[in-house]
């Protein structure tokens, strides 16, 4: 039977806490998970904290699993295969989608092929359902494998497995591991490196493998299994035509390829690409910025707020990824004092309302990824006004349950 987050419950799970917590404290202190993107000395740290009561982190944890226990009880696994399109290749194991921007042509009878309307996504993005099936599982198993971290609680790890193995693993339902069909254009392709930017966060599934690993629903074998098809999918990123081509992208698209094949890499124990990336992904920021600061390349879209922020949060994924192979971007100095601490200092007068936004923006602000940046640079910058403006730029997503217990 499915158990809810009521009081009673939660002061059971929380009892469990400070058990394991007590069991644990006698051993190493340096006892964390070796996540790649999330930090595992923050996860122990908030795991400590919860255990000692504290209100912030106690609060976030009972949203966390009223979230979790949701999940476990509408019981929704994804796949490939749910989608009614057949892919070219006539494998529905293949992921396919079409370009959100591109709509059909007015011009034409048939309508291609299609054109590009920069920032205007076509509705009909979403009649395939890959991609935001695939956001499910990312999004799910991350929030159930937290939810087993915080708790010890089985189930959490039992359904967060069940859901990356669906996707990833099983014969009947896996997903083959490219991306051929990514991000077609009707009329003018089937296919191209663009779509990758739809695996950008990956590295949210090889951390929730880390934390469930070790339980037994999540077994050495799955884990090696799902080191294999990652290990697979990087081959085909760095060696087909469609991976080359996007990694030749010069702006947020080669930055979100940079870090995938950086991920990638330490997770499936391929150090030497991790580093070779690393050295490349450094080229990348120099080209992207300015001295002040700036993104030229982001700045000319359509949504140029979403953008700057889509590419700075890329490049602090890619300094976080960096860490696990004892290489500091943080403190990257490139030429004329670019570096990543003033691309992000470069908004801050925008966040402060001391400047106005006079770039195109054409839908709302967006601030996720903002805080994300902000609550980071905080530690990594040793600079708590940091974490200030973040709290003060929105303090709903800044007191969001998964902000609160990784951040």
């Amino acid at each position: 039977m499915i158990k809810t987050v009521t009081y009673i419950s939660f002061l059971f799970i929380f009892s469990s806490i400070t058990a394991v917590f007590a069991q644990s404290s006698n051993k190493t202190a340096h006892n964390f998970p070796r996540t790649l993107v999330l930090d595992g000395a923050i996860l122990q740290k908030n795991f400590e904290l919860i255990a000692a009561n504290d209100i912030e982190k106690t609060t976030a944890l009972k949203s966390l699993l009223k979230k979790a226990d949701n999940l476990l009880k509408e019981a929704k696994l994804y796949s490939v295969m749910d989608k009614k399109q057949v892919p070219p290749s006539g494998d529905k194991h293949d992921y396919m989608s079409t370009g959100p921007y591109w709509w059909p042509d007015p011009s034409k009878p048939d309508g291609l092929p299609y054109i590009k309307k920069d920032g205007l996504r076509n509705p009909t993005y979403y009649d395939i359902s890959d991609t935001q099936e695939l956001d499910k599982v990312k999004e799910d198993s991350e929030t159930l494998a937290l939810a087993y971290y915080f708790t010890k609680e089985y189930q959490y790890a039992k359904f967060a497995s069940e859901l990356i193995r669906t996707w990833f693993l099983d014969t009947a339902t896996r997903q083959n591991p490219h991306l051929n069909f990514g991000q077609a254009i009707p009329g003018l392709n089937t296919g191209r490196g663009t779509g990758i930017i739809e695996t950008r966060e990956l590295y949210r599934i090889a951390d929730a493998a880390i934390l469930i690993q070790g339980t037994p629903y999540w077994s050495d074998e799955d884990h090696r299994a799902l080191k294999k098809w990652f290990s697979n999918y990087l081959t085909w990123l760095v060696e087909s035509p469609i991976g080359k081509d996007e990694a030749k992208a010069k702006n947020n698209h080669g930055t979100h390829y940079s870090v995938q094949v950086i991920d990638f890499a330490l997770f499936t124990d391929r150090p030497e690409i991790a580093l070779s990336e690393i050295e490349t992904f450094k080229n990348r920021m120099e080209s992207q910025l300015q001295p002040d600061g700036s993104q030229p390349l982001e700045l000319v879209r359509t949504k140029s707020w979403n953008y700057v922020n889509m590419n700075l949060d890329g490049y602090f994924i890619a300094a976080q990824l960096a860490e696990n192979s004892k290489v500091n971007l943080w403190q990257q100095q490139l030429s004329e004092g670019k570096n990543i601490k003033k691309c992000l200092d470069w908004l801050l007068p925008y966040l402060k309302n001391e400047k106005k936004w006079d770039y195109e923006q054409i839908q709302k602000m967006e601030y996720k990824e903002t805080i994300r940046i902000l609550k980071i640079a905080s530690k990594k910058y040793s600079n708590s006004e940091y974490d200030d403006l973040a709290k003060a730029v929105e303090e709903k997503i800044y007191a969001s349950e998964i902000n609160q217990l990784t951040l």
